[in-house]
């Protein structure tokens, strides 16, 4: 009889080493539902910057990807 009840101690002491601490679990939640509010604000709140475009769309509109060395010229008084 002191053989059952051994065991089951043996393993409820191995689950228990398993299992992660429940300070780290809410830990882990914490983080996870923090990552989200910030995703879904940044989402809503859209691009940061004036005249940012999303990748493959320039200004123009034809689709052709624009940025380049002569196009950084114009913001620094024109040229090299």
């Amino acid at each position: 009889m002191d053989e059952s009840r051994q065991s089951s101690s043996n393993a409820g002491a191995v689950l228990r080493k398993l299992v992660p601490p429940p300070a780290l679990c809410g830990f882990l939640l914490l983080l996870a539902l923090m990552f989200a509010v910030s995703y879904a604000v940044g989402a809503a709140t859209g691009p940061v910057a004036p005249g940012m475009h999303g990748t493959g769309v320039s200004p123009g509109g034809d689709g052709s990807e624009g940025g380049g060395v002569d196009d950084m010229g114009d913001m620094h008084g024109g040229g090299h």
